[in-house]
């Protein structure tokens, strides 16, 4: 970033992998689809690029999930080392061995691990102060508070045949932000009730903060 508030650096598992063909993948051991990826190069990579502020992340659909409250949690970091995976995976020594946490951006997976590289640094840099302009958004936002964030309204004043609720125009602070607390309440209540119920069991994303 302009600002040196953010440094990305890309770093090529190949570049340490041994032989003409530089090959970082194999037949996994015991049979079945698919490449697993060889634990060597791999460790050799996080070796040349792990500091002592190191904190090292493997996107596997396996993973903790990223939420709110982690990504907060990792922008408390220094150094983020991302392994992004690849074919059917990686050998599980090297989880072992060089791995400090697993994350999942959701319950689905991807052809690589580097969509959900650019998924977490993305979500994790809005916590780095300086990077958003207005920083009081950032604790705005959906899932600050374990729900949805409320709709949001501009100009002009109607649109569509719909107008900016009267409640927005009128100036009292405490209403409006009823209002908007109320309104995220419902839309969570209607799409993700399983929010809702984190919230009655006192489980909600900011509580583990």
């Amino acid at each position: 970033m302009g600002k040196g508030l953010l440094d990305i650096r890309l770093t090529d598992i190949r570049d340490f992998a041994s032989g003409r063909h530089r090959k970082v993948d194999d037949r996994p051991c015991g049979g079945g689809p698919g490449m697993v990826m060889l634990p060597g190069p791999i460790a050799e990579a996080i070796a040349h690029v792990r500091r002592e502020d190191s904190h090292v992340i493997y996107l596997s659909p396996q993973g903790k999930k990223l939420d709110a409250a982690k990504c907060r949690e990792l922008a408390i970091h220094t150094h983020l080392v991302l392994l992004c995976g690849h074919y059917e995976g990686v050998d599980e020594r090297v989880i072992e061995s060089e791995i400090d946490e697993e994350i999942s951006i959701g319950d689905f997976v991807l052809t690589s691990g580097c969509p959900a590289a650019v998924v977490l640094v993305d979500s994790v840099s809005r916590f780095i102060p300086g990077v958003i302009g207005n920083e009081l958004g950032v604790s705005q936002d959906s899932f600050e508070e374990g729900i949805f964030d409320a709709p949001h309204y501009t100009g002009p004043d109607e649109f569509a045949g719909t107008v900016v609720p009267s409640v927005l125009k009128t100036g009292h602070h405490a209403q409006i932000a009823s209002w908007r607390k109320q309104q995220a309440y419902n839309k969570t209540r209607m799409i993700r009730p399983d929010l809702i119920g984190d919230l009655q069991n006192g489980e909600a994303t900011h509580d583990s903060v």
